[in-house]
């Protein structure tokens, strides 16, 4: 078993940070990236990243600065490697997953070949499914040789809470948008966490990257339930953004519109995190779908009314 006071963790991803932290390991972090902030001791953390986007701009914008930093074949997000070579890591945590979700594993490793004097081992998640948060959170009890089983066991409890509880009710189909200008419908693990919620999951395929999606689809499917969770907002800022879809002349006969059965989600701290809180997000989902059933302990910080 790893002495924790000997290592030095830096995280580059925020549901990694989460997990670090839902193991016991807070105290362990020595840096973090300019999107960990939670839980909020973290937030004290040097910063070990910054990104090449506004996040202040309007969402068409922020999508078209991304494509053409792809096009460009340039980063989203540029490492201090100064910052880095500091902290002298025991641990550095980063993902592979997605090139606008965090700092990439090859751009850690060609950063890391410019620094002298260290050798951390390198961590790199790539979740794509509900479990694979799970799995995820063994490789790094592993990697740091503690027991995972404390973290997972509670976890595991509270979604399956939720599972018992909405096995036997009706499932309303469930369109969730990560994205609002141009619409995108939310993939990877969401379907899934959907469906463990109680509903069904339509214009996305479970562990399969979030499309673009037509308003002709979204009319065409007309959702019970639609769920707003862009990428990288709060609610606030979701709020804000979703301000545009009324402006749609097919908004208003959707029926999720006309029954009153669209919500507003803080992505950023919940739904777009592969990390523990994907826990409160399943909890989240079951109390909108249900609200019958559940408590609605996350309404007003975790999620909303919209329309």
């Amino acid at each position: 078993m790893s002495n924790p006071s000997e290592l030095r963790i830096i995280s580059l991803l925020p549901g990694a940070t989460e997990s670090v932290a839902a193991l016991g390991l807070t105290q362990s972090l020595v840096g973090r990236s300019h999107e960990c902030d939670y839980p909020p001791e973290v937030q004290q953390l040097p910063v070990c990243t910054q990104a090449r986007l506004k996040s202040d701009r309007p969402s068409r914008e922020i999508d078209q600065d991304v494509k053409q930093l792809v096009a460009d074949a340039l980063s989203i997000y540029q490492l201090d490697l100064d910052a880095i070579a500091t902290l002298q890591p025991t641990h550095i945590i980063t993902q592979d997953q997605c090139d606008v979700c965090a700092v990439s594993l090859p751009e850690v490793e060609a950063g890391l070949k410019q620094i002298t004097g260290i050798q951390p081992q390198v961590i790199s998640l790539q979740p794509i499914s509900f479990g694979e948060i799970w799995t995820d959170l063994e490789r790094l009890a592993k990697a740091f040789g503690i027991s995972p089983q404390p973290a997972l066991s509670s976890l595991q409890k509270r979604a399956d809470a939720c599972l018992e509880k909405t096995r036997n009710l009706p499932k309303p189909t469930v369109i969730a948008l990560e994205w609002l200008d141009p619409l995108m419908s939310a993939g990877s693990w969401l379907p899934e966490l959907i469906a463990m919620a109680g509903g069904e999951c339509l214009l996305a395929e479970p562990g399969k990257r979030s499309p673009y999606l037509s308003w002709d689809a979204l009319t065409n499917t007309n959702p019970d339930f639609i769920v707003i969770m862009p990428c990288g907002f709060d609610l606030d800022r979701t709020r804000s953004e979703a301000a545009v879809l009324p402006q749609h002349s097919d908004w208003g006969k959707l029926q999720a519109v006309q029954n009153r059965h669209v919500y507003i989600t803080d992505g950023n701290a919940y739904f777009n995190r592969p990390g523990p809180r994907l826990v409160d997000s399943l909890e989240i989902m079951a109390e909108i779908l249900h609200p019958g059933q559940f408590d609605r302990a996350y309404q007003g910080k975790g999620w909303d009314n919209f329309s």
